[in-house]
């Protein structure tokens, strides 16, 4: 055993239990053993205090996926757990409707543009899922244009490489198109006509939204018929309070929120105008634990602290000095053709590139080893939350230095193997291009 597996002993132990017990051994793909490159990587965490979090086998890292953005403040935070704490006192789960779901929504109809109306759910797939439903029946069509990544459902998941078990009558039903491509919407609107009863898309990941590109996307949607979804788990509370659609001015029909919300409590909503939610009396959209009320607690907490400390704006300028400072390492170390960064400084990607012997997925995995040796829990994108501070970044900085010099020599060595010593990466489905 060599001195990398050694320090994740017990990672690599447990994965194996996990295995034979639960398929993909985790209950979340990006959370899994297809995201980090095995026997060189932490596959379990133990606690979290701020921006910081601790393996089962006791090492400490600076954490920039902050559970794939559900952590907006930082774990633990102690606003967050009060509320939690005084909601815990009183119950969890109740027999009827407690007045926080009615609370919560009048915080985020007073938020959030298209918001006039709110429903409450645990998960993105919930959400995008109830606002297609509700689609289809404010319309009375049934094709859906798709663009960018919208969860598990059939509906969406048919359109991907994972569309196993889907039936083909429902993939004929939802069509992509193109980011920052009108045209490409156009003609699935032409290729369908009268057919299509919404356009769901994010209305930014990493790249900014051409001008006039989700106004064009909205005038097509008048001009056809269709429901306009932005899918705002991402952008929602961390690109702006109001999300991408105050932060772009252009406002949907419907959008879904999730991901940030509640700080790492299991929360999503559905939002939008009160003519095609009110369907909602029409569809049948239910879950025992939609009102569950910890998570709505949290939820209240959360936002109301990202408005009173301005928390999208500060991160922001936290992710315009991470972004420019990467692209200054990037430039001195005379390694543009191995790695460049891309996205707005809200939510950033560092992208690895293929060189000559070596693939794209190969050499990340040896950054990726050099990161999680060093103390930096990443898997590619910059997941800031409140608890980063500039020192932070300069951390992250630090050790990004020597691991893009160790790439930069195996490939001008080619003697990757020497230095990667777990298990590269292997190509999975990829949900946003």
């Amino acid at each position: 055993m060599n001195d990398l597996t050694a320090r994740y002993r017990n990672s690599n132990y447990y994965l194996e239990k996990a295995l034979a017990l639960i398929p993909t051994g985790s209950q979340t793909f990006s959370k899994s053993r297809y995201a980090l490159p095995e026997k060189v990587s932490p596959l379990f965490l133990d606690q979290g205090k701020g921006s910081r979090v601790k393996d089962i086998d006791g090492n400490e890292y600076l954490d920039f996926i902050s559970g794939l953005l559900a952590i907006s403040l930082g774990y633990q935070d102690a606003e967050v757990d009060e509320a939690v704490k005084e909601q815990l006192s009183k119950g969890v789960s109740f027999s009827l409707s407690t007045l926080l779901e009615q609370e919560l929504a009048e915080l985020m109809v007073g938020l959030i543009p298209c918001a006039e109306q709110v429903r409450f759910a645990k998960n993105g797939t919930d959400a995008t899922s109830a606002a297609i439903r509700l689609a289809r029946a404010y319309t009375g069509k049934e094709h859906v244009a798709t663009c960018g990544y919208h969860g598990w459902q059939d509906w969406y998941i048919g359109t991907t490489s994972r569309d196993l078990g889907v039936p083909q009558a429902i993939k004929e039903l939802t069509h992509t198109f193109t980011y920052n491509d009108l045209a490409s919407l156009e003609m699935v609107f032409e290729n369908h006509p009268n057919k299509l009863a919404a356009v769901i898309l994010e209305p930014m990941t990493f790249t900014l939204p051409k001008t006039g590109f989700l106004q064009g996307v909205k005038d097509l949607c008048k001009k056809y018929g269709a429901v306009l979804i932005f899918d705002e788990m991402i952008t929602g509370f961390r690109f702006d309070i109001g999300g991408a659609q105050r932060l772009f001015g252009v406002t949907p029909d419907l959008a879904t929120f999730g991901k940030g919300m509640a700080n790492g409590f299991p929360l999503s909503a559905i939002v939008g105008c009160e003519e095609i939610m009110s369907k909602m009396d029409d569809i049948f959209f239910s879950g025992t634990f939609g009102g569950e009320a910890l998570s709505l607690s949290a939820a209240k907490a959360c936002i109301n602290k990202i408005v009173k400390e301005n928390v999208c704006d500060k991160n922001r300028l936290k992710g315009l000095q991470l972004k420019d400072d990467v692209n200054s390492l990037i430039l001195q170390l005379g390694v543009s053709d191995l790695f460049d960064i891309q996205g707005d400084p809200a939510w950033t990607l560092l992208n690895v590139k293929a060189h000559k012997q070596y693939s794209s997925l190969e050499l990340k995995s040896l950054f990726l080893q050099e990161c999680y040796r060093h103390g930096i829990l990443i898997t590619g994108t910059h997941n800031l939350n409140y608890a980063h501070t500039l020192a932070d970044v300069e951390t992250l900085l630090n050790v990004y230095k020597p691991a893009m010099q160790l790439v930069k020599q195996v490939c001008e060595k080619g003697n990757i193997d020497e230095h990667f010593k777990g298990e590269y990466l292997k190509p999975i489905f990829k949900v946003r291009s």
